[in-house]
């Protein structure tokens, strides 16, 4: 079926872009090979484009499935009509569709099924015109001990059950419902009795409404997750009043006479019994799925930026696992983050063992020539950057802090059974930690992402969708970054554009069985890479050290020719080409145009020549935490400190200050003027200044702020209480939302 035209509505572009992209990726062409080198083709869509149509076209083809089915169910049925036929076809929501179908889908034994069996539907149609009759009379006409109708009352309920099921099957009516939930519907949730106390870290929803249409999804989740928990009980519904009003609007006549009370009493059991139990549990999955969607959107944004953090590069780094009774593990790798040595060491122990740590680590550090030493953010991480930095070493030895989330699931991973089978859970742990800081990109694709810390309720949202919006992110940086053929990870080639896990484990056998790769087009000779997986991976691979100086930049081979006759007709070498900005700016890029190549990709190719292989990233920054701020004892409301983001919710974002417990700055502190998006101003590692607003040891909390003059607000709310010592901050205050944060933020 043809959905270009609506889904070039549904994203505002062009139909021949949505084609064209379309064709690409039924051919099995990648988002990031499609987005950066199918330019022309698509009209230059970026990559969130390519993407988005990928995932409605999918979403459209299982309707068109759906539709299909229903089409079939009916025609077997011998109940379709060409009208029923059209309704179903011009279905354009699985929800319309599913209302459409409900009176032929198939069901168990209802009420209404055995009214009719009964013989009452004449008596329902009779009642449902609403028309002025004897109702007792033609009720008695039904009367049948056989049939067991033996009273008045019996053929009457068994008549108003065949109207509720008609009422609950009026596919109009309940998309006006669906819509007055949705618009007009509460959260109302409350503490299960006698549960307080095992609940209460759901305390702000003991007794807890709101409207669905306005609720954040990080409250939808946490609902849920006490719901879930056994904590909570949930509604979701509006006000019944209001409910059985539209209801009666819809159905009822504009007059009074017994049929119509009979329908009236048939309109509240409809609601009661089955459109108000079937409604809630639709806007139950409609608001789940917008909440997930928001809260996987939360998360791979921080997944992003946390990926695409500053590298480090190729130095000797010494990496230490900081521990108090365990001691330290202390390893030290070379330039690749290849695994050189490794022992315990205990510096915050007594005298002796402290001094021998010291020497240990000072005659490690000539040894190896160690550049760098990465000391994890864990338990006693603070103690010990203090205890390296006092040993006098060079200045030109960076010591920094690094996040260490994950590090701990890596070690017991089958991933670090197979790169280090005779190391330690712990030594592994530490050889995480110091090539995170080399390359943090190649490091954290070893672990499951929803293990790295970033999340937002990730264990509570649709796993499938969460999973798929992960590896899209995880693809996009892998190959927005590029990827060294010759000392790339298996797991960090499964994410390369074409590969996936068989094609990356090829690769890595032939490379050692081999020795490193020459040039890209030896990846030809990798068992079962053929010419489509080749296409779709070379040019996000580089060869840094290849002859073909090509194969060092993001030119993908198809281009090779063309950069070569460009080279030609300026009188010059590739290797000339890309060292001179004069021989580049004489080159005619409309003169190359062809029906295979248009200007952008030719100014990619341009701006590739001039920095080959250029990492995007942002270069590496020495970052270091108040020195007299080691844990929560030494925080002061007022103080202002250095700080690094480490995650960004719905609702703010969590900055570790170096005392082992991350503050939340609430996004009504993220900065001076209103945001909506806490990503508007922060991100994922990202080096800021806070002040200390609330410390709250008893209970692990840390507000914070980045405002200019986080305390101004707060002066002026005491002043208009005309000086009461006590300030009761309003709903939605930092205050508030520090009090949700327990049990509500997953993976914290």
């Amino acid at each position: 079926m043809n959905y270009e035209l609506q889904i070039a509505q549904e994203l505002q572009i062009r139909p021949n872009q949505v084609k064209a992209t379309l064709e690409l990726l039924d051919g099995g062409g990648t988002v990031p090979f499609i987005s950066r080198y199918r330019k022309e083709a698509t009209g230059e869509l970026d990559e969130v484009q390519v993407a988005g149509i990928r995932d409605r076209v999918e979403q459209l083809r299982e309707l068109d499935k759906r539709k299909e089915a229903i089409l079939k169910s009916i025609q077997e049925q011998g109940k379709l009509t060409p009208e029923l036929e059209g309704k179903v076809k011009g279905a354009e929501t699985m929800s319309k569709l599913e209302d459409i179908y409900l009176p032929y889908k198939p069901k168990r034994r209802t009420k209404g099924m055995i009214a009719k069996e009964k013989g009452l539907e004449p008596l329902a149609e009779l009642i449902f015109s609403q028309k002025s009759i004897d109702l007792d009379s033609e009720a008695s006409n039904y009367l049948d001990a056989e049939k067991e109708v033996n009273s008045i009352e019996e053929a009457l309920q068994g008549a108003r059950d065949i109207i509720s099921e008609w009422v609950n099957e009026n596919a109009e009516l309940r998309e006006k419902m669906r819509k007055l939930f949705l618009t007009e519907g509460n959260f109302t949730s409350r503490v299960i009795p006698g549960k307080e106390a095992e609940a209460i870290k759901y305390k702000d929803y003991f007794e807890w409404s709101e409207p669905i249409k306005t609720a954040p999804s990080h409250r939808v989740l946490a609902m849920r997750r006490g719901e879930k928990e056994l904590f909570l009980l949930l509604d979701t519904v509006p006000e019944e009043a209001a409910a059985i009003h539209l209801m009666e609007k819809e159905i009822l006549a504009d007059s009074s006479n017994s049929s119509v009370d009979q329908v009236r009493l048939a309109i509240k059991d409809a609601y009661k019994r089955l459109l108000k139990p079937s409604m809630e549990t639709e806007v139950r999955l409609i608001t789940k799925k917008k909440a997930d969607e928001e809260a996987i959107k939360v998360f791979t944004e921080n997944l992003k930026q946390l990926l695409l953090g500053a590298p480090l590069g190729e130095k000797s780094v010494m990496a230490i696992d900081p521990g108090f009774r365990t001691g330290c593990k202390l390893v030290c790798l070379g330039p690749q983050g290849q695994f050189l040595h490794y022992e315990a060491i205990f510096p915050h122990e007594a005298n002796r063992r402290s001094q021998e740590a010291a020497m240990n680590v000072k005659g490690l550090v000539e040894k190896f020539g160690i550049q760098a030493i990465a000391i994890g953010n864990g338990t006693a991480g603070r103690e010990t950057e203090a205890f390296v930095k006092s040993l006098g070493l060079s200045k030109s030895v960076i010591v920094t802090m690094v996040n260490e989330a994950g590090a701990s699931i890596y070690s017991a991973s089958d991933v670090a059974r197979e790169e280090f089978p005779d190391l330690d859970l712990t030594v592994r742990g530490a050889v995480s930690i110091g090539r995170r800081l080399m390359d943090p990109l190649a490091e954290l694709v070893k672990i499951d992402p929803k293990s790295i810390g970033v999340g937002q309720y990730q264990h509570d949202v649709d796993q499938y969708a969460l999973k798929n919006a992960l590896d899209d992110t995880v693809i996009s940086a892998v190959n927005g970054v590029g990827v060294d053929l010759n000392t790339a990870s298996k797991q960090l080639l499964t994410y390369v554009s074409g590969l996936g896990p068989v094609l990356a484990q090829n690769i890595v056998d032939f490379r050692n069985e081999n020795g490193p790769f020459a040039s890209r087009a030896q990846l030809k000779k990798v068992p079962r890479l053929g010419e489509k997986a080749f296409e779709q991976a070379a040019g996000f691979l580089r060869i840094n050290h290849a002859k073909q100086l090509l194969d060092r930049s993001a030119v993908h081979p198809e281009r090779y020719a063309l950069v070569a006759q460009m080279a030609k007709d300026v009188n010059a070498s590739v290797e000339e080409l890309m060292g001179s900005d004069e021989l580049r700016d004489r080159i005619n890029l409309k003169k190359y145009v062809s029906d295979t190549v248009g200007l952008p990709t030719l100014q990619d190719i341009l701006a590739e020549l001039a920095k080959p292989g250029r990492d995007p990233r942002a270069n590496f920054e020495v970052f270091a935490f108040e020195e007299s701020v080691n844990s929560m004892s030494d925080l002061k409301v007022g103080m202002k400190l250095p700080g690094v983001v480490t995650n960004i919710t719905a609702f703010g974002a969590f900055v570790d200050v170096g005392v082992h417990q991350d503050g939340l700055v609430h996004l009504s502190h993220l900065a001076d003027r209103f945001i909506k998006d806490p990503n508007e101003v922060v991100s994922v590692n990202q080096k800021v200044q806070v002040t200390v607003m609330e410390v709250d040891i008893a209970r692990k909390r840390i507000g914070l702020s980045m405002k200019a003059d986080p305390f101004a607000e707060r002066g002026k709310k005491m002043e208009k209480q005309d000086s009461k010592p006590v300030v009761k901050e309003k709903e939605g205050s930092m205050a508030d939302k520090l009090a949700m944060l327990k049990g509500k933020f997953g993976g914290r």
